[in-house]
């Protein structure tokens, strides 16, 4: 994958994961940076139980990098003490 197609990935995914987790953006930058690193984690994580990770520009990529992202908005929620509503 392209490095634009990581950052088209990282804000749709980042944009969905903050909706998702406290229903409002981080701002532009840090949904981007979020939901690149949710695609990482996401990737990982469904690599580790077998399945495949982000392998394009796709839905199946997009639900992986999703379910990563809401994965780090929560952790870094935690670590910063903004807790969702």
């Amino acid at each position: 994958m392209s490095i634009i197609s990581w950052i088209i990935l990282g804000v749709i995914a980042g944009f969905l994961g903050s909706k998702i987790v406290n229903k409002t953006g981080q701002g532009i930058l840090l949904d981007i940076a979020l939901g690149i690193v949710g695609a990482i984690v996401g990737g990982l994580i469904f690599s580790a139980f077998g399945a495949s990770g982000v392998t394009g520009l796709n839905i199946y990529s997009l639900v992986v990098a999703v379910i990563g992202a809401v994965i780090v908005l929560w952790a870094y929620h935690q670590i910063t003490g903004n807790r969702a509503p």
